[in-house]
């Protein structure tokens, strides 16, 4: 099982084509980086059930009033969030190892629950999601060096299926108290701008394919999460490009309408990445 051969091809061809465009705009690349944080903090967080909406997390990060009164823990989920997004697209580099995913852990539950922030579960804590009960605290730390051992020694597996089989696997552990979906999913970024990729969005409207694919992970299928990475990278690349190049960003309601096309063909389309469609704050576009 992984990758299929004509998804590693779109993305091969997409990554050079990116790495050619990028030369000499590194400043737009930031700034999409930057206006795309509040999109990865509101769906990260509403996959755990948060209830801010987009605007309202812009709307936080940016220091601004929300119009309801919301809970200081959500206040600092998205704050905290945004800012280990931002840590781990500096240009420092990190060693990816289980000290520098304890720091991003700390970062993320500071002022939420300091007891807890930076350090896996102790004796007597357990944790579940759903009907999956983590393994015990006594073995966490052995399952997390195993698994980044596996990972850093693998030179031979295609990038997207290690990836999706790290994410995975530390799902499965659950090593944190707290904060095991927000971290996996930052790791998961972090892995791929290592690589010189673009970091992904994982959505809140797609969970029910996401949390699937670690159904399937129980039943050994790793192809749901290596597809679910695949398409989100994708997704991601599309977008960068568009901007690369200079292209006029419309709707892809406009470019049915203007093109007389088949609009459930065209998003269908756009959801399989056989065009090079990207959503903005929830809305399907493409470069013209």
């Amino acid at each position: 099982m992984g990758t299929t051969a004509p998804t590693r091809g779109k993305i091969r061809k997409l990554k050079a084509e990116f790495d050619r465009l990028k030369k000499g705009k590194e400043a737009l690349l930031v700034l999409l980086d930057e206006a795309e944080i509040p999109e990865q903090v509101y769906n990260s967080n509403a996959i755990e059930n948060s209830t801010l909406s987009l605007k309202e997390t812009e709307k936080i990060l940016l220091e601004m009033e929300v119009s309801r009164n919301v809970s200081l823990r959500e206040v600092f989920e998205a704050k905290n969030l945004a800012r280990v997004a931002e840590f781990i697209r500096a240009k420092d580099s990190h060693e990816f190892c289980a000290d520098f995913v304890l720091l991003l852990h700390r970062m993320l539950m500071i002022n939420i629950d300091d007891s807890i922030a930076g350090r896996f579960r102790e004796k007597g804590e357990y944790v579940r999601v759903g009907t999956h009960i983590a393994p015990p605290p006594e073995k966490v730390e052995g399952m997390i060096g195993t698994i980044f051992g596996d990972y850093l020694s693998d030179i031979e597996t295609y990038f997207v299926d290690k990836i999706a089989k790290f994410h995975l696997d530390f799902e499965k552990i659950h090593p944190f108290n707290d904060g095991n979906g927000r971290m996996g999913r930052v790791i998961l970024n972090f892995q791929l701008i290592e690589l010189g990729l673009p970091s992904v969005i994982i959505r809140d409207k797609e969970k029910k394919t996401y949390y699937q694919a670690f159904r399937d992970y129980d039943g050994g299928n790793f192809k749901t999460m290596e597809k679910v990475v695949a398409l989100a990278l994708m997704e991601s690349l599309h977008k960068r490009i568009a901007y690369l190049k200079g292209n006029t960003i419309i709707t892809l309601a406009d470019f049915v309408r203007k093109n007389k096309l088949s609009a459930p063909a065209v998003l269908n389309a756009a959801k399989r990445q056989n065009v090079p469609a990207f959503r903005e704050n929830g809305v399907w576009k493409i470069g013209e």
